[in-house]
């Protein structure tokens, strides 16, 4: 049990800690995620800053996630995952977010990807919770 939990602190922090390039560079994805999220909501400021905002949190929770302070970081996790898959289903930006080639012109879309992997964090972190919450000590014998 030991080995899946750690297994899964180390996937929730790759797919934070790689979607920051995206999240602080300011991206096209990035703009179009937010700028649609920041028009949607008529919160010009989330369109400029929220992925500055949300690419914070999960670098803390991916901090936490090594820490005593796991199941906080978890919880982060889980709150920032139920945001995306709530903003995927209920906002015009959709499950499958537009791919951009490298001078920013679309070309395609990612085929819900994005919404695949915010869902597989979600579940690995309502995981961890979950053990956590139980008191997950190792049987020593």
């Amino acid at each position: 049990m030991k080995y899946l939990k750690w297994g899964l602190c180390i996937f929730i922090a790759f797919v934070f800690v790689q979607s920051l390039f995206f999240k602080f560079t300011g991206s096209p994805e990035t703009t179009f995620i937010f700028g649609t999220l920041g028009e949607w909501s008529g919160l010009a400021w989330f369109g400029q800053y929220g992925a500055y905002m949300v690419g914070i949190a999960e670098l803390i929770a991916s901090i936490l996630l090594f820490t005593r302070l796991h199941a906080l970081g978890a919880l982060m996790a889980v709150g920032t995952m139920t945001g995306a898959i709530f903003f995927h289903l209920f906002t015009p930006i959709g499950v499958a977010q537009p791919a951009f080639n490298e001078v920013g012109d679309v070309v395609g879309n990612d085929g819900g990807t994005l919404f695949v992997m915010a869902c597989l964090v979600w579940l690995s972190a309502a995981f961890l919770l979950y053990q956590s919450r139980n008191g997950d000590q190792e049987q020593v014998d």
